[in-house]
């Protein structure tokens, strides 16, 4: 019976993962409803969608990538950046340009992190919370994160099933039942990922589900507007990833990683 603590372990890591599962879901759907509303007759600038797809970085990354095409900023491929015109358009532009420095260059790196936690980027998030359109700082496990334990679970289930079917000691009970037992476990990791795929996909870390709904009429919205606009929202929702100009992408893929950004 070498292998009853390990099945043990195994349904306590699956159980644990799940149930933080359950409640993160459940904490959503409360936020759900409270931004309801809110979500109603509501647009979302560049900026707010910015945050609710990627975070603070996110936010920053798409002021500078605004002010460099329309030449107020100068990103070169080594990952500097240089000021042409020192006159920031909204405090977002004006965090960027102070973060630079006087001496108008600076390498983006510092400049990003510096914009990501400037004061109008913590107003952003305060509006969006306050709409309930933003998860607030410090809420606890969010969907994503408790997606992520079940995934871990999972692998961690599977680990423990294979350790007690492979160790060389005598069992009364026959291998295959005792992989049947370990299957029970692995199933409810499954079965949670699989019903929050269906129910709560698109995982978020920073948008609620009345957030999402927004970001997911983005597309529709952007495409009839200018190109520069459209250009910019999928910029503010994929990340820099969606940066056409070679010479640009040159430029953030000189930047330091953030997790989570």
């Amino acid at each position: 019976m070498f292998w009853v603590p390990l099945l043990l372990l195994a349904w306590a890591v699956a159980g644990v993962a799940g149930l933080r599962l359950c409640l993160s879901a459940v904490r959503g759907a409360a936020a759900s409803t409270g931004g309801r509303g809110a979500a109603e007759g509501r647009g979302l600038t560049l900026y707010e969608a910015a945050f609710l797809s990627g975070g603070p970085g996110r936010v920053a990354d798409v002021t500078l990538v605004a002010m460099a095409r329309q030449r107020r900023l100068l990103l070169a491929h080594t990952g500097w950046a240089t000021v042409v015109d020192p006159r920031g358009r909204d405090d977002m532009e004006r965090s960027v340009i102070g973060a630079i420095g006087p001496g108008g260059q600076s390498p983006i790196a510092p400049v990003r992190a510096a914009a990501a936690t400037a004061d109008p980027v913590h107003g952003i998030a305060e509006r969006l919370v306050g709409a309930g359109l933003a998860v607030p700082d410090g809420a606890g496990t969010t969907v994503a994160d408790a997606v992520r334990q079940v995934r871990l679970a999972a692998a961690a289930v599977a680990g423990l099933a294979v350790t007690a079917l492979l160790m060389p000691v005598p069992s009364d009970v026959p291998r295959h039942l005792v992989a049947l037992w370990f299957a029970l476990p692995l199933i409810l990791t499954l079965g949670c990922l699989a019903i929050a795929r269906f129910e709560a996909h698109p995982y978020s870390r920073w948008a609620s589900p009345a957030g999402q709904r927004l970001l997911g009429a983005l597309p529709r919205e952007a495409g009839g507007a200018g190109d520069d606009r459209a250009y910019l929202t999928s910029v503010a929702v994929r990340g820099v990833h969606a940066v056409g100009e070679p010479e640009l992408r040159a430029a953030f893929a000189h930047r330091e990683p953030r997790p989570g950004h």
